[in-house]
């Protein structure tokens, strides 16, 4: 029985184990899956994939997908989806992205159109962000940002992002971190 020991508490320890690894995995699981109606902030595990992968089934190199559902500053639902199969994008014209995606292209514009996302709506309150420039300046970026579609006027000195925009510049800004 003395040779069956030092076998017996190895096996106790691969136990203790197995069971702390399959614990692990099961807080992994449940963390990554939501409750029904309850809200995650960051899902790690892939739920949009599976479905455009059977949306594109006949698609031979496959396609992309962008998706948002976000409340705007009014108080109302904004939800956009795009999908295009992958020799769709390739094949389009992409110089015609230029002069909206440049618009963004900028730090200035970039900060503006990021209060506007805040909650600023008007040019006097932009004029008081640090380090944007003169109000002929800011005037300057937010028309090369209405330009491009990025923004829209809604009275004398008063802009906004277009609901239709919305989730579209979160996923540009999204998709250009590292």
């Amino acid at each position: 029985m003395g040779d069956l020991a030092p076998s017996w508490d190895a096996l106790v320890g691969q136990v203790a184990e197995v069971s702390r690894r399959l614990s692990e995995l099961e807080e992994r699981v449940q963390s990554a899956t939501p409750e029904p109606g309850a809200e995650a902030a960051s899902i790690e595990a892939y739920w949009a994939l599976p479905k455009l992968r059977e949306r594109l089934q006949e698609v031979a190199r496959g396609g992309v997908i962008f998706t948002g559902s976000v409340v705007g500053l009014d108080g109302e639902l904004v939800e956009w989806e795009r999908s295009e199969a992958t020799e769709s994008v390739l094949s389009s014209d992409w110089s015609e992205a230029a002069d909206t995606l440049g618009a963004l292209g900028h730090p200035v514009r970039l900060r503006l159109i990021q209060a506007l996302a805040g909650g600023r709506t008007a040019v006097t309150e932009l004029v008081e962000l640090e380090g944007l420039g003169t109000t002929g300046q800011i005037y300057h970026h937010l028309r090369q940002l209405v330009s491009a579609g990025w923004l829209e006027t809604t009275g004398r000195g008063q802009y906004q992002i277009p609901p239709s925009r919305l989730v579209p510049l979160l996923v540009v800004v999204t998709g250009a971190r590292r």
